[in-house]
């Protein structure tokens, strides 16, 4: 009894702060992709900046993803554990979304890269 009460009183602020560290790295990270992008005089063909953007989207979604495992623990009744289901599924997709994402932006990249230093030679 002790410990679920424990358990119901401290997970709240940590969900919370799971959350807030998520929304600060999509928050900082976009700041910086955005200045990259600015520097770059907005080069929409520039891969190194979808890869910055969507490592950025991936981290903060393992954040977000930690917050909702730790929702587990303290859900109350069926429809919750629903609602709680359905978000884990989507934060999931779209985790599996972007890693894809920036892996296929990363083998462009490498691909490129070998490209232009084959038309030196």
């Amino acid at each position: 009894m002790f410990l679920e009460e424990l358990i119901q009183i401290v997970s709240p602020p940590i969900i919370h702060i799971l959350e807030l560290i998520g929304i600060f790295i999509i928050f900082f990270g976009s700041l910086k992709v955005l200045w990259i992008f600015m520097k770059s005089g907005f080069n929409f063909h520039d891969k190194a900046i979808t890869i910055t953007l969507g490592e950025v989207l991936a981290l903060s979604l393992q954040f977000k993803l930690g917050a909702e495992v730790i929702k587990t623990v303290v859900i109350r009744d069926l429809q919750e554990l629903i609602v709680l289901t359905v978000v884990v599924i989507l934060r999931i997709v779209l985790s599996v979304v972007v890693h894809w994402e920036v892996k296929n932006a990363n083998m462009e990249e490498r691909e490129r890269l070998m490209t232009d230093s084959d038309s030196f030679d």
